[in-house]
């Protein structure tokens, strides 16, 4: 153990760790959008939260790529963040780019990752759960680790996110205090032993074992390779899709394939009246499927399985039970149906899903659906949530089936297989990193 203590010891004094704050002033730092106060007191950085309507940043006075950053930090009850790899729009006077979370309310989210003006969240701590209580009252650790195209958080010694995206190669890091409401302005923000590694970064990453949130575009992971996850869009051509309509074939036009996105394209607004659905060229009975999309203003598509072509040879969409894509806040389907049953994610004419965090998505932002079908049990997730769960083939089931558009369908949702289809719903819509796990 002694030898152990000892090699450790030396590897720690092996790196070769810059301050990035000196302990006496802000000296290598300036103060970027918002109207917050930074000071120094006592060896510690103090941002007060001075503004009710703008975020607040102190950034660095350089760029940095690759690199491991260390800090303790304490916030007296206002949400804040670290900024990494991030930048200044100056038309917008906003700074935008990864932020790590520090967040104190009971939804407790510290260490999660967010795309500060710009994609919003990339790393929801409930796909994390048991990081969710990491972060305490009094001050807290803090680690980052970007190298590449993974980003990876700690808080208290505690992994927190795994996130693999490429939006950014560098950028400045910044301290946030966020806008507040009026009872708390006053509030602070506190930072400090601040430094950053950045030689030899890779060779003192930390293992890590919690899930990873993929948004590299049409990659799997080596884990997920070993897991058995296959891609079902390969982000060159249409190979493993083919039309509801005439199987065999793809659409020739109404969808295209570019810089690795799927993409059904803008029609009438009308039910397969372009290009037409398309499928998968086998059927799936118990699996896992993932899929990323992106709304454009006002459109409507779905994500279906359990579909048979066969079933609807008339006017419309193939039948299937459907994970909705919606922009709720444009289309007039999310104010039909029953209690919101047509809105984003819900199964779609038969059960809502709920309202909450996952909500706050951006019209250009890539959204994450997740299917989870496991013999009769039938899960939706959204963004890292799940938004609702039900059993099929049941009394209750076919009793909840024949008050729906589709009481007509017989054995509505009871197949043990089926195609898993996109739908042409005469809106433009994007997919990409599509990807199938068989249970």
């Amino acid at each position: 153990m002694a030898a152990l203590l000892v090699a450790a010891s030396q590897m720690a004094g092996a790196q070769e760790w810059e301050n990035l704050f000196n302990g006496k002033n802000l000296k290598g730092w300036k103060q970027m959008a918002g109207n917050a106060k930074y000071k120094v007191e006592n060896g510690i950085i103090v941002g007060t939260a001075t503004d009710t309507k703008f975020n607040s940043f102190l950034a660095t006075t350089k760029n940095y790529g690759d690199f491991i950053l260390e800090f303790e930090f304490l916030t007296e009850d206002i949400n804040s963040g670290v900024q990494i790899r991030s930048h200044k729009d100056p038309a917008r006077n906003v700074v935008y780019g990864y932020q790590f979370e520090i967040d104190p309310a009971p939804r407790a989210w510290s260490g999660g990752i967010y795309d500060e003006a710009r994609r919003l969240w990339l790393y929801r701590m409930t796909e994390n759960e048991p990081a969710r209580s990491a972060y305490r009252p009094g001050w807290n650790s803090a680690r980052i680790e970007a190298v590449g195209n993974s980003i990876r958080t700690w808080v208290n010694g505690i992994p927190c996110s795994n996130l693999l995206d490429d939006a950014d190669k560098d950028g400045f890091i910044a301290l946030q205090v966020h806008l507040v409401k009026k009872e708390q302005l006053g509030a602070r923000i506190m930072w400090k032993n601040i430094r950053i590694l950045t030689k030899d970064v890779e060779k003192y990453r930390t293992p890590m074992d919690v899930p990873v949130v993929n948004n590299l575009n049409n990659v799997l992971t080596e884990k997920e390779i070993a897991q058995g996850w296959k891609l079902l869009f390969n982000g060159r051509d249409s190979e493993g899709w083919q039309s509801a309509r005439q199987t065999g074939t793809f659409p020739a036009e109404g969808w295209t394939i570019e810089d690795g996105i799927l993409s059904v394209n803008k029609g009438d607004g009308g039910e397969s009246t372009g290009g037409g659905d398309i499928i998968t060229t086998r059927r799936y009975g118990n699996f896992i499927l993932k899929a990323e999309f992106k709304l454009t203003p006002g459109a409507n598509s779905g994500i279906k399985y359990f579909v048979d072509p066969e079933t609807n040879k008339g006017a419309g969409s193939a039948i299937g039970c459907e994970f909705q894509v919606l922009d709720d806040k444009l289309h007039p389907d999310a104010k039909l149906g029953v209690k919101g049953n047509r809105t984003l994610g819900s199964l779609y004419d038969l059960i809502p899903a709920p309202k909450g965090e996952w909500e706050s998505y951006t019209i250009d932002g890539w959204q994450r659906a997740m299917i989870v079908v496991n013999g009769k049990h039938v899960e939706h997730w959204l963004n890292g949530h799940k938004l609702l769960e039900y059993e099929r083939d049941n009394q209750m089931w076919n009793a909840l089936v024949a008050y729906s558009k589709y009481r007509g369908w017989p054995n509505f949702g009871n197949a043990a297989e089926g195609y898993i289809l996109l739908q042409d719903h005469g809106d433009r819509v994007s997919y990409r990193n599509i990807k199938i796990l068989e249970l």
